[in-house]
């Protein structure tokens, strides 16, 4: 069995508190994220490259910051010039307009 050695123990955040969810802080950013409902792989992928962050870092070494500009392209994906086609919801049933 692998161990992970983390490099600045005091930095590093084990369990993250985001949307509701808890992040495995030793995943990689990528694959925690996915644990958040609606999220999957492309569009984690996605997020982080509009977010300017490294895919290989593991999601306990984010800053604040950091975790707070990918919560804020979760929440709006479309200020972000993410594509309408990779949403979940695409067409709200009552009004027909893109959520």
């Amino acid at each position: 069995m692998a161990t992970l050695i983390i490099e600045g123990e005091e930095n590093f955040n084990h369990i993250i508190r985001v949307l509701n969810t808890n992040l495995n802080g030793k995943q990689k950013v990528m694959f925690a994220l996915t644990a958040i409902k609606g999220v999957g792989r492309r569009i984690s992928n996605l997020v982080l490259k509009r977010a300017n962050i490294d895919l290989n870092r593991r999601a306990g070494e984010l800053t604040e910051e950091e975790m707070e500009k990918v919560v804020t392209i979760v929440q709006n994906p479309s200020k972000y010039d993410i594509p309408q086609w990779l949403l979940n919801r695409k067409w709200d049933p009552v009004d027909g307009e893109s959520s």
